[in-house]
């Protein structure tokens, strides 16, 4: 049976979780025809299974634990009551929620029907929304009742709103009626593994959001990759600090740590307060913690050491990880931040697994299921370029393709690679490091410059909450590297603060990366939280020669103190 050869590769995994060269080498991805992870997987796992799948915990202190069993009874009931109301396979679900248990009821629900979610965050505007709604070619739309304003009176969509208590729109079906359908349900026939899962539409930081299509293995069966690179187990209390909507809540809020039969662990806040996370790690018992780096920046700046934390592994996921924050967690907990890499159209690809030795700076080695290449400009290989997937084998975790807004037919992903659109540099023992993405990277007096190399010095200075480093315009030198800087709190924007962080990376870096220029600014990102330095390449190309703003400080002014000593 297929749900065995899943089931025999997940154990494999879990076996070698720390044997990083045995897993590499001898890890196959099932072999897959019909297959449905929430009937196949989810189902049979929850079996008469009281452990804790769901365990969601508000700020003012009301928790609710649901175990595998009641999860799989419960998206019964939501698919019966979605079946009712005409979801048939195939059809295109928007799910806007929140972290809240309908958001995991229906993802179940949906899968086990067939239909094809297209997940988005709370943070859509109407205009966003209509978008979404017209290239998805939705049918149909879960929300919250309090969001129901932001989509347009349409008589060809059923929408059902999640009341929470409060009123649901004369037009929209209530979600709570769901309760009242079978918790058995029967599925209308076979899904095969390749047949359409999620559409995901990236998160836009170079260009208009793509449509990326996945398939009923390649996020749910591909998510082993990541499952191994988090190094869950069985029983484990895993937080991923995300929010839904994005596909990284899908990697770690749903797929890998429920293939490892681990607990999903929510805390939901009014805004984020990195004491009060803290402190949820301790109370609650927390294993295994995933948060992107612009939390775990917040986190070094409290005492973390304090924090009597019981947790086995903790991961940095989003954006790479800047050295700093590595040492600074390291040095409090005893326990190493481990980095990786993905991709919404791909599950985890390269990371440090556990047990495993680091590199400084390096996001490690490929991970099992994916081969990797570097590719110059002529596609050859190289130890330094476009980080490409081999397509042959073509690994499960890889996406269908994109989605082409017209036909809706499938842009294929490429021929004998896929090409993330990411430059890294590979060393001789096999770990990667990044270097940026391949739109950022630029020269500057015919040199090289990544980005994220000097980013990563400028937050190691106390002043420096976030950096973005972009290409000025130069007439002497085409271009030199300038810095678009967010201060941390209790730090104002002044000529003295300018010359120190100056100064500061000039002790650091090599002479031909030195940062030139230097702006305090509130840096443009996507809704997802990722900087958008696209945004501010075009702004800094386009007023060339303008003259400085506000805030604005050049290496010049400082009469060369800036200089390294």
């Amino acid at each position: 049976m297929t749900s065995q050869a899943f089931a025999q590769a997940r154990e494999f995994l879990l076996k070698h979780r720390a044997d990083y060269d045995t897993a590499y080498r001898d890890f196959k991805w099932p072999e897959l025809d019909e297959f449905n992870w929430a009937l196949d997987w989810f189902d049979d796992y929850a079996l008469n299974n009281d452990d804790t799948a769901l365990w969601i915990v508000e700020e003012s202190g009301q928790e609710l634990k649901l175990s595998f069993a009641e999860m799989s009874r419960r998206s019964n009931q939501v698919a019966n009551y979605l079946r009712s109301l005409g979801v048939r396979r195939g059809d295109r679900i928007l799910l806007m929620l929140a972290n809240q248990v309908a958001l995991w009821e229906t993802v179940l629900a949906a899968m086990k029907l067939g239909a094809v979610t297209i997940p988005a965050t709370l943070l859509l505007t109407a205009e966003d929304i209509a978008d979404r709604m017209q290239r998805g070619g939705v049918g149909y739309v879960v929300t919250n009742a309090d969001q129901a304003a932001k989509f347009a009176a349409s008589t060809q969509i059923k929408r059902i709103a999640v009341s929470g208590g409060g009123p649901v729109p004369p037009d929209w079906f209530r979600y709570e009626d769901g309760a009242a359908a079978s918790p058995v349900f029967e599925p209308d026939g076979p899904t095969h593994a390749t047949d359409p899962l999620l559409l995901y539409f990236t998160s836009g930081t170079t260009s208009r959001p793509k449509l990326v299509q996945h398939n009923h293995q390649s996020y749910p069966v591909g998510h082993l990759s990541t499952m191994y690179w988090i190094g869950l187990q069985p029983g484990d209390i895993h937080w991923n600090i995300s929010s839904p909507g994005w596909a990284k809540h899908a990697w770690s809020s749903v797929f890998a740590p429920w293939n490892a039969g681990a607990a999903i662990f929510v805390y939901n806040s009014a805004r984020f307060n990195a004491r009060a996370t803290l402190q949820t790690l301790v109370d609650y018992g927390v294993t295994t913690l995933c948060a992107p780096p612009t939390v775990w920046r917040m986190l070094i700046q409290e005492d973390l050491a304090s924090y009597r934390v019981k947790m086995r592994e903790v991961i940095g996921a989003g954006e790479p990880l800047n050295p700093e924050v590595i040492e600074r967690v390291k040095k409090a907990w005893g326990l190493t931040l481990r980095d990786g890499y993905g991709q919404t159209e791909t599950t985890a690809q390269v990371g440090n697994s556990p047990g495993q030795r680091l590199k400084a700076g390096s996001m490690g080695r490929p991970l099992p299921g994916y081969e990797l290449a570097l590719l110059d400009g002529d596609g050859t290989p190289a130890s330094e370029g476009e980080l490409a997937i081999a397509l042959h084998p073509r690994p499960t975790g890889l996406m269908d393709g994109y989605v082409d807004d017209r036909s809706d037919a499938i842009k294929p992903v490429g021929d004998a690679y896929y090409r993330t659109g990411d430059v890294a540099e590979v060393d001789a023992d096999g770990y990667y490091t990044y270097i940026g993405r391949a739109d950022d990277v630029f020269k500057a007096s015919d040199y090289r410059i990544s980005p994220f190399e000097l980013e990563s010095i400028l937050i190691e200075h106390p002043a420096v909450g976030e950096a973005a480093v972009v290409p000025s315009p130069d007439p002497l030198r085409l271009a030199v590297p300038k810095a678009f800087v967010a201060l941390r709190a209790g730090h104002e924007p002044s000529r003295e603060v300018a010359g120190d962080i100056l100064r500061f990376a000039a002790q650091r870096l090599a002479p031909y990366k030195r940062i030139r220029r230097i702006e305090f600014y509130e840096l443009p990102k996507t809704i997802s939280g990722k900087i958008r330095r696209v945004e501010l390449r075009k702004a800094e190309q386009a007023r060339a020669g303008a003259g400085r703003r506000d805030n604005e400080y050049w290496e010049e002014d400082f009469n060369g103190d800036t200089a390294a000593t």
